[in-house]
């Protein structure tokens, strides 16, 4: 129904006043003779020396007539039309090509599949749902997902160094820049169940996931946040490279959607496009990128306290090193459990003996120990290895999808 914007605001307010006087209601009988009375009928009720203006809603009849009403009010018919308001044209909405961002991340939720990328995108005006095409040419693209949630993306505004893991990081501060979107202080119990996350850039393109207790506004959209949690979900591998100011930084929410591919898909030079998805996959206002989603959620994470190594009582010269099993797997973040859940089919690991960037020998392992022989060490260094010398190893967990996971490069004195 189309109305003048006058005789609309008329309607509303009669609607309004009908609901306020309609507050009160009046429910009575009558003998069968008062026949003339029909629903609807304006009526007047003298009731408690007074006349009350009622509208019979409903009546039933049977021995007696019962009745009942709603209070009503002449006046409310008799609103003059609202103030008159000039006419004007509907603007076109002129939709841009998003910012969009694909991540291939650890699993972060127990309803993300683990091999699955995340996508994140940006756009002023927001176009409502945001399409996500591929490719494996630079043609032929076909719909793989929408979604309608715009996400937090910005900026790091100065260098973002390394810092210490399993503890808090209170030393670095992490300024960003988002194009919309806040961000806030919350308590540590909050930080450790998840909150403020966010996916940070590094130069050689891989993603450190660095969690942060304060947040300061600096200026309008701009924050530095402190009491930071590093290298969340195994990437503290990614500090190794320095983030530069100017590299891409997403909060990691609800906002993001997950790419719903097959494990067949990973490893693939996939062609991506993505734009408003009222619009089609060959519409300007469609970016488009080239990724290649690795399944980095399958992957293992390293190990941890590797302990120096000790000779072996009934072979002379051996060498064990043995280290702490991590697990990928989020049930793993538990203070209950004995033992972190394996997270692969088998438990399997590679030690590379190494010098220098050579590697001298690859160890194999089924279990959180391996054994470097005196005959390997004469094999490898002409000699075994003597109280006070170093040992360079670099200690792979295997996965039966992916290989080797996240490295652990330490040196052992002996």
């Amino acid at each position: 129904m189309a109305v003048p914007p006058e005789e609309a605001e008329r309607r509303c307010r009669r609607a309004l006043m009908e609901a306020w006087v309609g507050r009160e209601t009046a429910a009575f009988r009558l003998p069968p003779s008062r026949l003339a009375l029909d629903p609807a009928d304006a009526i007047r009720l003298a009731h408690d020396g007074r006349l009350v203006n009622l509208r019979l809603v409903s009546i039933a009849d049977a021995e007696a007539r019962g009745i009942e009403a709603v209070r009503q009010d002449r006046a409310t018919y008799d609103l003059p039309p609202g103030d008159p308001r000039a006419a004007s044209l509907t603007r076109a909405v002129v939709f841009g090509a998003p910012d969009a961002v694909l991540l291939d991340l650890p699993q972060l939720t127990e309803d993300q599949p683990a091999h699955r990328p995340l996508v994140a995108a940006h756009a002023v005006p927001w176009p409502g749902e945001t399409a996500v095409f591929r490719s494996p040419s630079t043609d032929g693209f076909e719909l793989l997902t929408t979604f309608g949630s715009r996400a937090r993306i910005g900026t790091l505004v100065s260098d973002f160094f390394a810092g210490p893991t399993s503890r808090f990081d209170l030393g670095n501060s992490l300024v960003v820049e988002l194009l919309t979107g806040t961000l806030e202080s919350v308590t540590d119990l909050t930080l450790f169940g998840g909150a403020n996350a966010l996916a940070v850039e590094t130069a050689s393109g891989v993603w450190e996931i660095v969690q942060a207790g304060a947040a300061e506004l600096l200026a309008p959209g701009r924050y530095r946040l402190t009491r930071l949690l590093r290298g969340q979900r195994g990437t503290e591998g990614a500090m190794g490279n320095p983030a530069p100011a100017g590299v891409r930084v997403v909060v990691l929410d609800d906002s993001l959607a997950t790419l719903p591919i097959a494990e067949a898909d990973l490893g693939i030079p996939w062609n991506w496009r993505i734009g408003p998805a009222s619009r089609p996959v060959s519409d300007e206002t469609y970016v488009a990128q080239a990724f290649t989603p690795t399944g980095t959620g399958l992957r293992p994470f390293s190990v941890a306290h590797v302990e120096q190594p000790w000779r072996m009582p009934r072979s002379p010269g051996d060498l064990t090193i043995r280290w702490t099993r991590r697990s990928r797997a989020l049930a793993a973040d538990s203070w209950s459990g004995l033992e972190v859940p394996l997270g692969e089919e088998l438990e399997a690991y590679e030690v590379e003996i190494l010098d220098g960037a050579t590697v001298k020998r690859v160890l194999s392992a089924n279990t959180t120990s391996a054994v470097y022989t005196s005959a390997q060490q004469t094999a490898d260094w002409g000699a075994p290895l003597a109280p006070g010398d170093t040992l360079d190893i670099r200690i792979y967990q295997l996965s039966a999808l992916v290989g080797r996971g996240a490295p652990k490069t330490v040196t052992l004195t002996l």
